[in-house]
Formats: structure tokens, sequence, C-alpha cells
């Protein structure tokens, strides 16, 4: 019996496990280790932060299979000499053949004071909701800090006004304008949004440390009663902590096969992986299907074949429930059209 096992249930290692399971043999078995009984739709998390949307909104059933178990817990560690994976509630370790890591990121606080302690986060489905829960207690003209303005920090920032209208909404911004990362149109245009919807920009931001009841930026102290940490993420600490070569972000450095040059039998995708892309669903969901073109073939006894070049459609946002923007077709686009292709991008992923 060959036993691969896949590490989290997230958009690549599903994408994987949907394609191993695409004509799977009698003599594989495949295991997923994931902390929650459901695949996690990261890229709604802020719904729940906000508080627009249930829980059920966010999640997806596991596929069932024969030939497929699931251990639902937290992954204490990941021995690649012995081969074999310790969840924290097991007596004993999980044994692979072949192990797929996609285990996401966490926030980077960049060893800012406090910021771990006191701030909320959208980086796991427990932690949306216990920003959910903050913010949504909240009395009347309650103030927010937003940390990061890049997609999560405008995502959430945006629905939270949506959701609000009378909270105090702050978005410290690093840069001189939000969104660094897409076109001077769209920023231009969240830009706007957000002044129009009575949302606080502050550039150039520069967190310096963060209280129970505030945050501290450039000299200057806002009080406030929550604050929302979307400034940066690092891969999972227990990616960072294998003994494996790393680029400059402490992601896991792969062959044009996905995998780790000195165990080839470790494949590793998502935001794990070191990569010329952006983190992103898309680009961990696309991965794991070309894992998974390589791992049939091995486990076929066959010769893989490099798999093909990851082409990324573009990158969605919203500005609430009836605007957004995104580059679609090679082209900056605002409005109505993205926000409604993002919603149909989501309905896609939940009935893959």
């Amino acid at each position: 019996m060959k036993r691969v096992v896949i590490l989290g249930g997230g958009y690549g290692g599903m994408n994987a496990l949907h394609g191993l399971l695409d004509g799977v043999r009698d003599d594989v078995h495949i295991t997923v280790i994931d902390r929650n009984p459901y695949h996690s739709l990261k890229t709604e998390f802020y719904t729940i932060a906000a508080g627009t949307e249930s829980d059920r909104h966010a999640r997806v059933d596991f596929p069932e299979h024969e030939q497929v178990d699931y251990v639902f817990d937290e992954i204490e560690n990941i021995d690649v000499e012995a081969e074999h994976v310790r969840v924290k509630g097991g007596l004993e370790p999980v044994p692979y053949d072949y192990l797929l890591i996609g285990l996401g990121c966490e926030d980077n606080y960049h060893g800012i004071e406090g910021a771990q302690t006191f701030t909320e986060s959208v980086q796991t489905f427990s932690k949306a909701r216990s920003a959910g829960y903050a913010i949504n207690n909240l009395g009347a003209y309650g103030k927010i800090t937003v940390v990061g303005a890049g997609l999560s920090g405008i995502e959430v920032a945006s629905e939270v006004r949506e959701s609000r209208p009378d909270l105090n909404i702050r978005l410290l911004d690093r840069g001189s304008s939000v969104l660094k990362a897409f076109d001077s149109k769209i920023q231009e245009y969240v830009e706007k949004w957000f002044n129009d919807n009575d949302v606080e920009v502050i550039h150039h931001a520069n967190v310096e440390y963060v209280e129970k009841d505030g945050v501290c930026n450039n000299g200057l102290c806002y009080i406030n009663d929550v604050t929302v940490w979307t400034a940066g993420v690092r891969p999972n600490f227990l990616v960072r902590e294998l003994p494996f070569e790393k680029d400059d972000q402490e992601k896991v450095i792969i062959n044009d096969f996905y995998q780790v040059p000195t165990h080839q039998n470790v494949y590793v995708v998502g935001d794990c992986a070191s990569s010329e892309y952006s983190p992103s669903a898309q680009l961990a969901g696309q991965q794991g299907e070309k894992v998974a073109e390589v791992l049939r073939a091995v486990l076929q006894e066959r010769v893989p074949e490099r798999p093909g070049d990851v082409k990324l459609k573009g990158s969605l946002g919203s500005l609430g429930k009836n605007d957004g923007f995104g580059n679609m077709l090679q082209k900056p686009m605002t409005g109505v059209l993205p926000r409604l292709a993002k919603s149909g991008v989501l309905w896609l992923s939940k009935r893959h």
C-alpha cells in the first residue's frame, strides 16, 4: 500500500486530492490532516470578521472516498527523516511514503511589540470568528483600526463599513497608496471609495507598538476598541522549522515538479512554496492540480512529465457586496462587474 499524506485542506491540498482521486489505484491510501472538519474558503474570512455572512458561507465539506481518511487535529511535528507526522491528539504518528505540504501562512507581526497579543486576525477560521465577535459586539460609534492596506485589509475595512455604518474605521497603509500590487486606476478607485464611505486612510504608516486599546503610529497613538492585523504573512511555523533550503521569505525552495530537491517524496504548494508569484488561493489551487499530475505518474511508476507553467487569471477584490475591483483579461476593472466575477468564482469553488 502506498501512503499519501496531505497536510492542510486548503485550496492546494483539496485540488491535489481531487486530482489524485481521478483514477486512483487500489494500492493507494490517502490521509488528509487538517485542524477543521471542512475545507475553509479563506478568501471569504473577511465576511466572517465583518459579520455579513455565517460560517457556513465560508466552508465546504470534504469529499468522501473509500481510500481517503481524515485526521482533524493540530499538527505537532513533521519528521521528514522518519517520514511521519505527529498530531497533538494522536498516540501514534501518521506515516507517509509521499507527503504534500499545503499548510498555508500565518500573520507576520514583524517583531512589533504587542501586535500578536492585542490584535485580531483573519488568517484562520477561528481567528476570523474572534474578530467578528470583537467587532460586532462593539457599541455605537466604536473605533476600529485595520493595519495593512493590501487585499485583506481593504476587504475587511470595506465589509465592516457596509456592515456597521456607525463605526469609526481607520486604515493604516505603509505605502503612499493602497493596494500597491494593483494598477493605479484601481488604487485611485479604492481610495475614492473609502473617502466617499467615511473610512479614514493614513498613508506612510509605521506602527511602532500596539496596546490593548490603541495603536501607536509615527509617534502618534490612536485610541481604538479593536485592531485588526492584515500587515503581511509568513509560512506556517511548522514549515519554517523544516530542515529544507528556503528563500528570503522563509518559503521552501522546490524544483519544477514541486518537490523538495533533497526529499523528492515531499511536495510543497501555496504559501509555503517559493514562487515568483504573490500568495493567493488561485496560485495554491493550480499548484495542487499540478502536484496531482506528478504524483499520479509517480504512483503508477511512470516518469512524470514536467508540469506546465502556472497561468493566473487575475486578481479580484470586493468593496462590500455590490462593488469591487480586479485585473480581468489583463485589464484593470472596477465596479459591479469584478464584484460579480468574484461571486461567480466563489460559486464555482463551492461546487468543485
